[in-house]
């Protein structure tokens, strides 16, 4: 029987480059169903899923929309005949200092809270009875955002600390049903993420306002990923960095927080 994975955010990126990672790894082994808005990309990567011998089925979905969401689970289900994998990918980034926020950001700020969070509460919801009957595996794709506090990203932290809270705590509801809990932390990704993230006013900054020097490529990325979740592995760091930051933000935070300040390029840090 084929491992069914539900992917969200699958049409490109973090989410394009797993799904066609776990069918290289798996070929007929898996099934992928691959969630996005944007149907076009969606076939495009189901198309390249099945060359490499794996099922795909594409499903439209707006994760911000809960009918939406639960639809997505709903459908899995009747296509696959299950879910095994259930991994929230989806999501938006932002930068933009709060103590210049105007009221049209605090707008943007509670859209990004639906996106980045309440979706991935909705699908774990609707998912969990499928994932116990297999005893299966959630994975949320958080950020180093959700580890550490970064100036400018007061909005784009909030959602991934919430993020990491609610399934820390998920995870010990659900460790007696044989479900396992994921949160993996990637860091500064070559993707468009930071460009295509909310700006003041609502708008796509255009830029990225973190320093992107050393980047991870995608591949990288997904592979450390994938690998992570074969493990079943409760967090996935993508660095030795950011698994020491997680340390040093206990025993020494002010190093932290310095450390932070340095990652943000000098136009975006504040007072400038």
């Amino acid at each position: 029987m084929a491992k069914v994975y539900v992917i969200t955010g699958a049409s490109e990126g973090i989410g394009a480059q797993l799904a066609k990672h776990i069918a290289g790894a798996q070929g007929a082994g898996a099934a992928l169903v691959l969630a996005a808005r944007n149907v076009e990309r969606l076939e495009q990567v189901a198309d390249e899923v099945r060359k490499l011998g794996s099922q795909a089925h594409v499903i439209a979905t707006d994760v911000t929309d809960r009918a939406a969401c639960r639809a997505l689970v709903d459908q899995s289900v009747k296509l696959a005949g299950g879910i095994d994998v259930l991994v929230n990918n989806a999501g938006m980034s932002a930068h933009a200092n709060f103590v210049d926020f105007g009221e049209e950001d605090l707008e943007w700020f509670d859209q990004l809270m639906t996106l980045n969070f309440w979706s991935c509460v909705w699908l774990s919801k609707d998912a969990l009875p499928h994932l116990a009957q297999r005893q299966g595996q959630v994975v949320s794709v958080s950020s180093v955002a959700g580890l550490v506090g970064v100036p400018g990203r007061t909005a784009y932290c909030s959602t991934k600390w919430a993020l990491n809270g609610f399934y820390d705590a998920l995870r010990t509801e659900v460790a007696g049903q044989g479900v396992a809990v994921t949160l993996a932390y990637p860091g500064v990704m070559d993707t468009k993420i930071r460009e295509q993230g909310y700006g003041f006013g609502g708008q796509p900054l255009g830029m990225s306002g973190i320093k992107e020097d050393k980047a991870m490529s995608v591949e990288k990325c997904c592979d450390v990923l994938y690998r992570g979740m074969k493990a079943r592995k409760r967090d996935i760091y993508f660095t030795a960095q950011t698994q020491i930051a997680r340390w040093l933000a206990m025993f020494s935070p002010v190093s932290v927080d310095r450390i932070a300040m340095n990652e943000v390029k000098p136009q975006f840090r504040p007072g400038n």
